[in-house]
């Protein structure tokens, strides 16, 4: 299992995460599988956005003499009432709700204090101006959550929460179909038949900026909706084909800032099935053929960092060099920190001889010359 630095957080996390999906109706016995299953393959990040007091119930217990060895990323203002989930803003419920939390899962602490799904511009701004954001400060200071983080759909959500600098981990929904599709406050118009009734073109900018924001400003994300509820594995994708777990897998691995995928598996066969990733050779995990077959979406002239420009003869790593031009791109100027990564790469943009050999390769007539160019002039070597 590799694994990966959640942004500014201090924490290492494996890139296949557990999703909570799979605990959900499952027996004491079950979930016990299921974390036996995560410490054999090196699985250490778990995400607990349910309330459902069973589920924590039964995590805890099953956590129980190697709680050490997990990092749980439990949401905020998700509370059990009436025998079903709510997500709630009322204070008094969701400081409630995260003392049940706590107690059930047998903790004093949770790595990751998430706060749940936030898609309206004007629900962020109830959530920092009021008391849910002071509450997770306040558990912060208290040593009871360790950083604060949000989920989100909307990439102008996100956004400004990464801007705040109140959030230190964004859970975010990434796949090659999300992607490309605008802002909306409205979950479900990502995957309405309508929005991929046209030519779609290229990411959206807005996710292209959230993506590239978090990997300057140090904003890890955690990443849900990888599979699109496995709707990209079917042949029924929007997309127009079906792709592969591995593919979407290293998709959304691929992306600025991402540091792990939660898998949203149903059995421990399947997280064994989705930590196959780490050992599968590269061409299963390749997305570029499938995504240039995609019928009704172009990636042309998009860089999707998918390494078929390699390899350089100058030694070049393209991909890399594309992404920190792209982070300086968007940023309007280079921050010291993608300087500093740039400079460590052991070939730059400058040694370019023009030869065009990766050119020929790219599946998405990215202008590569043109981009080393830049990179050389920008990066000044």
């Amino acid at each position: 299992m590799n694994y990966r630095a959640l942004g500014r957080t201090g924490l290492k996390v494996s890139e296949i995460a557990m999703g909570c999906e799979g605990f959900v109706d499952k027996s004491y016995e079950q979930v016990l599988e299921f974390v036996d299953k995560m410490e054999e393959l090196g699985i250490n990040c778990v995400d607990l956005y349910t309330s459902n007091p069973e589920v924590r119930a039964n995590l805890g217990r099953a956590l129980e003499g190697r709680r050490d060895k997990f990092i749980l990323q439990s949401h905020l203002c998700s509370v059990w009432e009436n025998g079903q989930y709510l997500r709630t803003r009322d204070i008094n419920k969701v400081r409630a709700g995260f003392e049940e939390m706590l107690r059930l899962l047998n903790t004093g602490f949770i790595e990751i204090g998430m706060i749940h799904y936030s898609d309206a511009l004007s629900d962020w701004r109830e959530i920092v101006d009021g008391p849910v954001m002071a509450y997770a400060q306040e558990l912060k200071a208290a040593g009871k959550i360790g950083c604060i983080g949000l989920s989100s759909h909307n990439p102008e959500v996100g956004q400004a929460a990464v801007d705040s600098g109140l959030v230190d981990v964004l859970m975010f929904s990434v796949n090659p179909c999300y992607d490309l599709q605008p802002a909306n406050e409205d979950v479900e118009q990502l995957w309405a038949e309508a929005a991929y009734a046209h030519q779609l073109v290229n990411m959206d900018p807005q996710r292209q900026a959230l993506y590239e924001s978090c990997q300057r400003q140090g904003v890890g994300i955690t990443v849900m909706k990888a599979f699109g509820g496995g709707d990209l594995l079917s042949q029924y994708s929007p997309a127009g084909l079906a792709l592969t777990p591995f593919q979407c897998l290293h998709y959304a691995l691929t992306r600025p800032g991402v540091a792990c995928v939660m898998a949203g598996a149903r059995t421990a066969a399947e997280l064994e099935q989705c930590a196959a990733y780490e050992d599968a050779p590269d061409r299963e995990k390749d997305y570029a053929a499938a995504f240039a077959a995609m019928p009704k979406i172009s990636w042309e002239g998009h860089c999707m960092y998918c390494g078929h420009c390699a390899p350089c003869p100058r030694g070049i790593d393209v991909a890399s060099v594309t992404k920190f031009l792209n982070l300086a791109k968007a940023q309007g100027e280079v921050p010291e920190t993608v300087r500093e990564h740039y400079s460590l790469l052991p070939h730059h943009a400058g040694e370019c001889v023009a030869c065009g050999t990766c050119e020929k390769r790219c599946p998405f007539s990215v202008s590569i010359i043109k981009n080393m160019k830049q990179a050389a002039a920008l990066f000044q070597h």
